[in-house]
C-alpha cells in the first residue's frame, strides 16, 4: 500500500497557491480544521501570499472570535466567499460590507449536495430549493454586496418547471478534519460530532485534480482502523497533518472531547429545571400544542433560540418521547445542543452525512419544523438572513422550510427592550419593543410565502401575544393572548394589516404557571 505523506500545518499552508478555490468542513465550533486554516492565515500575514482565494463551504464555521472562516478575513487574501452561513464570521462580514470581496450566501443544504455533484463531474446541482427566495437570481441570486456582479446560480426549465442550477466549479484545496489516519491515509471521524461533508468534499477536490489535506489527532499503523468506519479513504488523501497544538483540534471550541456526542457512550439526560414562565416559554408552549396530533414516529427539526424551548416544554409535559429530533449536521435522535456546539447531539441514534440529511429534508421527510421569526411581511415572507450590514446567512433555513409540510415560525412580536409580564393568566405589555418584526416588506426573502401557498404548506407564525396563519388569500390573525388589546398591542405595532375575521383567544392554560397537561391530552386524543 502507498504510504501517505505526513507534513506539518505550515507545509500544508505552503501548498495553497494564489487564486485557488479552497474548501473546508466544519460546523459552527465543531470539526474545525483549525491547525490548517490558522497556518494559512499566518502564512498570508507573514508573506502576503496566497492571494485572491475563493472560499466555499456549506455550514457555519466559527464563533465570531477569529477562528473558523475568519482566518481568511484579510484584504487581499480572499477574492470571493460562497458560504451557507455568515453569522459566525464577523470579520468576513466586514470585508463584505466594505466591498472588499465578492460574496454570496446560498442554502447550506444545497451547497453540501453541490460537493457531490462536483465530485461526480456532473454539469452542476439542479434543485427547486431557493426558488422565489433571495437565492433565486430573479431576486438577488444570493449576492451580498455591490461588487458581486456575476450570477453564481442560474434559472433553468426542466419538464416545464423552473429549477435553480449551480454550475460545477473545480476546487483546488480541501482542508478536512478527522480523528485518526492510518499510514495509508485512511481516515476515521470517530471523535467528531458528525461526518458532515468530509467524504464528498474530499471526492470533489480529488476529482478536480486538487490537493486533499486532512488534519488528524494521530497516525496509526496501516490496516488497524475498522474499514467500516473509514469516511475518507486514502485514495482521496494527498497529505496528513498531525496536530501538534491540541487547542486547534478540540472536538468543539468549548470542549476537548465528550464521548456522548459521538455515540461512544450513552449518558443519562438529567431532568432540566422547568424554564420560567415568560414570553418565550408562552411561544414554545403554543408551538408544543402542535405535537398533540402527531404520532410517535413524527420527525422534527428545531432551530436555535425559542424553538429549542419547544423540546424542553415537551419533556416537561411528559411527551418528549413522542419526538425524534434531527439536526441538519447529520444527527438523528438524541438531544440537540445549542450555542457553539450547535450541530452536535447527545445520545444520537445515528449520524448521517450532512448532504444525506438534507436529501431527507428536501424530500419532505420532516413532519414539523419550528424556526425563528426575525421579520415577517404582508405576503408571509420571512427574513432571518440579512439585516442591513448584519449578514446572518440562511444556513439550512431555506431547505428546511421550503420542503416541510408544517412550518412554524416562533418569535416575540416586537424586539428591542421589550418588557412583558404574565400575571393572573394574562399577558401585559409593560414596555413595547422598539423594533417591529411584522413589516410591510422584508429586506431579504429567506422564506417565500407565495411559494408556500403554491405548495399548500401549513404555515403558522407564533408570538407571545398573537398567532397568525397563512391561507390562500394572505396572512390571517387567528389568535390573541388574554389581556392583550387587539388594536393597541397588535394592529398598531404592525407594518401591515393582517386579515382579521375569526380571532380566538390563545388557550388560557398557556399563561398559567403550572403544567398544561399535554400528556393526558395526547392520551385522550389517541383513544
Amino acid at each position: 500500500m502507498k504510504q501517505v505523506k505526513i507534513i506539518t500545518a505550515q507545509e500544508a499552508a505552503a501548498l495553497v497557491k494564489d487564486g485557488d478555490v479552497v474548501t473546508s468542513n466544519g460546523f459552527v465550533g465543531s470539526a474545525q480544521p483549525e491547525a490548517l486554516t490558522s497556518a494559512l492565515e499566518e502564512r498570508f500575514l507573514e508573506t502576503g501570499s496566497p492571494r485572491d482565494l475563493t472560499l466555499i463551504y456549506a455550514a457555519s464555521q466559527g464563533n465570531t472570535d477569529g477562528r473558523g472562516g475568519d482566518h481568511f478575513a484579510h484584504e487581499g487574501m480572499l477574492k470571493k466567499a460562497i458560504l451557507g452561513h455568515w453569522n459566525a464570521v464577523t470579520s468576513l462580514q466586514k470585508l463584505v460590507n466594505e466591498n472588499k470581496i465578492q460574496a454570496y450566501n446560498l442554502p447550506q443544504g444545497t451547497l453540501s449536495q453541490y460537493f457531490r455533484d462536483v465530485a461526480a463531474h456532473r454539469l452542476g446541482t439542479i434543485t427547486s430549493v431557493g426558488l422565489e427566495t433571495f437565492a433565486d437570481p430573479r431576486v438577488t441570486g444570493g449576492k451580498l454586496n455591490a461588487v458581486t456582479k456575476d450570477d453564481f446560480v442560474k434559472v433553468i426549465q426542466i419538464e416545464g418547471q423552473d429549477q435553480l442550477f449551480y454550475p460545477r466549479m473545480d476546487m483546488n484545496v480541501g482542508f478536512i478534519r478527522g480523528t485518526y489516519a492510518d499510514e495509508w491515509g485512511n481516515v476515521v471521524l470517530s471523535k467528531e460530532v458528525s461526518p458532515l461533508d468530509a467524504t464528498p468534499l474530499a471526492q470533489a477536490v480529488h476529482n478536480s485534480g486538487g490537493t486533499v489535506i486532512v488534519q488528524v489527532e494521530k497516525v496509526v499503523k496501516g490496516g488497524t482502523l475498522d474499514p467500516k468506519l473509514v469516511k475518507v479513504p486514502g485514495i482521496y488523501v494527498d497529505y496528513v497533518v498531525v496536530t501538534e497544538d491540541m487547542s486547534k483540534h478540540q472536538q468543539s471550541f468549548d470542549c476537548e472531547y465528550d464521548p456522548s456526542l459521538t455515540g461512544e457512550i450513552t449518558v443519562p439526560v438529567q431532568a432540566l429545571e422547568p424554564a420560567p414562565l415568560n414570553a418565550k416559554k408562552v411561544i414554545a408552549r403554543r408551538a408544543a400544542l402542535l405535537l398533540l396530533n402527531m404520532s410517535s414516529e413524527a420527525v422534527i427539526n428545531l432551530g436555535i433560540g425559542i424553538p429549542e424551548l419547544v423540546s424542553a416544554v415537551a419533556n416537561e409535559e411528559g411527551i418528549g418521547d413522542s419526538l425524534t429530533m434531527t439536526v441538519e449536521a447529520g444527527a438523528i435522535g438524541g438531544v440537540p445542543l445549542g450555542g457553539v456546539r450547535f450541530g452536535a447531539s447527545v445520545n444520537a441514534e445515528a449520524y448521517m452525512d450532512q448532504a444525506v440529511q438534507f436529501d431527507f429534508y428536501d424530500g419532505g421527510g420532516l413532519d414539523l419544523t419550528c424556526l425563528g421569526l426575525a421579520e415577517c411581511d404582508k405576503d408571509g415572507n420571512i427574513n432571518v438572513s440579512k439585516f442591513g450590514t448584519r449578514i446572518a446567512g440562511c444556513g439550512g433555513f431555506v431547505n428546511i422550510t421550503q420542503n416541510t409540510q408544517t412550518v412554524v415560525f416562533c418569535g416575540t412580536f416586537t424586539t428591542g427592550k421589550l418588557k412583558e409580564e404574565i400575571k393572573d393568566g394574562e399577558l401585559h405589555i409593560v414596555q413595547e419593543g422598539k423594533v417591529q418584526k411584522f413589516v410591510p416588506t422584508v429586506d431579504h426573502i429567506t422564506f417565500s410565502g407565495s411559494y408556500a401557498r403554491k405548495h399548500k404548506q401549513h404555515v403558522l407564525y407564533i408570538t407571545e401575544r398573537a398567532v397568525f396563519e397563512m391561507k390562500e388569500d394572505g396572512v390571517h390573525l387567528t389568535e390573541i393572548a388574554p389581556g392583550v388589546d387587539l388594536q393597541k398591542d397588535i394592529l398598531d405595532q404592525m407594518g401591515f394589516k393582517p386579515i382579521v375575521d375569526d380571532v380566538k383567544l390563545m388557550p388560557a392554560y398557556i399563561f398559567d404557571d403550572k403544567l398544561m397537561g399535554l400528556k393526558k391530552m395526547k392520551e385522550d386524543l389517541s383513544k
